[in-house]
């Protein structure tokens, strides 16, 4: 289902466009005179491309609920950001690389819908703020390029392997044999000294130690002497409670690491006294990984010359009205309006888990209760409106586990190939920066 196709480059054109959108209006060049304060290679960055970037990336952070950073922070991130695209796409005209019209044709449609609009009204409200639509298309065309160029360069050169996945989940099984990832339950005989004991109560505390092992060693019941001689909570033997190791002291822990069911530990000093513990009870954490799939239904209106993004969701709020006011049922409104294969079926959408949507569509869904029907959205296949029907926690199989690994040990990799391949695209380049630096590097 075509829902269900997620791609690289679109995704990354919406995250452009949410920060690019509201960027501030453009400074006027007769206001400000411009000036050279970088060169990448042969190529000048202009301090007016680092002017119009500046409110981009004061959005992002905004959006991401990040403190606020000084101009001089911002501008200096703004403009090795600035070389880095540069380099980039320097690469990709030495290719050939380049987008063409149908490419930009489909990013604007793409953008469009992510702010709910037309591409007419779009090209409106950017003139609004301040923006000549043939920059902002170019811009499109450079993250097109650049999602090319990394797909090429990057993406394509990384592969997981096998034992890379076998390794995984080798450290994955030695991590939960770890105590510190179980759930266990100890007792405590609690020897109480004060803030700040003397050598004397010290040596005194050590002695009552000592002799308590000593007991302990003939035979004498952990549970009795805990009711006898312990400082502490004497109820229940003085057990501590059965919880995730991680919520005991991690003193308790350490001396508790190696013991058997029963074992008892030598002294523990803590600001509290001296402890002697015994191990009742662990538990391994669950070994199978679980996640949370959800079963939801939605109406999809694809957007036309016709039909626009505002159209649409005005049309699917009155779909969504008659429904809760029960003039008509969601599966009954699904088959008679929704223009996807799913419509056949009430527009019921199956158990999904997470990352089988493209995220516009499933940062909605996840929101919902369960049985809720959620306002109308837009996402870069059209206007839908969502119900989810349920949700459940499903064990993962060993084939879904081993997925699971490829796709986060990729997303690693990915990151520090490109990394590493930024650097070296660097390290062969001539920059030059004029406005902090006018020394050349590398």
């Amino acid at each position: 289902m075509y829902m269900r196709l997620r791609c690289g480059i679109l995704a990354g054109l919406v995250g452009f466009a949410a920060a690019a959108f509201g960027q501030s209006p453009a400074v006027d060049a007769a206001v400000t005179a411009d000036y050279v304060i970088a060169l990448v290679n042969s190529d000048p960055i202009t301090d007016g491309d680092l002017r119009s970037q500046v409110p981009i990336l004061e959005r992002q952070l905004r959006e991401q609920g990040r403190k606020s950073i000084s101009q001089t922070e911002l501008r200096e991130t703004v403009l090795e950001r600035l070389i880095n695209e540069r380099l980039q796409l320097q690469l990709a005209q030495q290719f050939g690389m380049r987008a063409d019209d149908a490419a930009l044709d489909q990013a604007e449609k793409t953008v469009a819908a992510q702010n709910q609009l037309s591409v007419d009204a779009l090209r409106q409200n950017l003139q609004r703020d301040g923006i000549q639509w043939v920059n902002f298309r170019r811009q499109l065309g450079d993250q097109i390029v650049l999602g090319r160029l990394r797909e090429r360069e990057v993406d394509a050169r990384v592969k997981v392997s096998e034992q890379d996945i076998d390794r995984a989940l080798a450290e994955q099984e030695a991590a939960n044999a770890s105590l510190a990832n179980q759930t266990i339950n100890a007792a405590q005989i609690l020897i109480t000294l004060p803030e700040q004991p003397t050598v004397a109560q010290k040596a005194a505390a050590q002695d009552k130690a000592k002799a308590i092992g000593m007991r302990l060693a003939r035979g004498e019941s952990f549970e009795a002497l805990v009711s006898e001689l312990s400082d502490g909570d004497r109820k229940n033997g003085g057990q501590l409670g059965l919880r995730r190791a991680d919520r005991y002291p991690d003193l308790f822990v350490a001396a508790l690491q190696d013991l058997p069911v029963g074992g008892v530990s030598k002294p523990v000093l803590s600001a509290a006294g001296l402890h002697i513990l015994k191990l009742l009870e662990r538990r391994a954490s669950a070994s199978v990984p679980a996640l949370t799939q959800t079963r939801a239904r939605h109406i999809l209106l694809l957007l036309s010359e016709e039909l626009n993004a505002t159209q649409a969701l005005a049309r699917l709020e009155d779909i969504r009205k008659a429904i809760n006011t029960r003039q008509s049922s969601f599966e009954a409104a699904a088959r008679s309006y929704s223009q996807d294969g799913s419509a056949t079926q009430g527009g019921d959408l199956g158990w999904a888990s997470p990352g089988m949507f493209v995220p516009e569509f499933e940062q909605a869904m996840d929101r919902l209760r369960e049985g809720e029907i959620g306002a109308p959205i837009v996402s870069r296949f059209g206007a839908h409106l969502i119900q989810v029907l349920e949700r459940r926690r499903s064990e993962l199989t060993i084939e879904q586990q081993r997925e699971l690994i490829r796709k986060q040990l990729r997303a690693q990799k990915l990151e520090e190939r490109f990394v590493t391949w930024l650097s070296e695209l660097r390290a062969r380049a001539f920059i030059e920066i004029r406005e902090a630096d006018t020394n050349p590097r590398p």
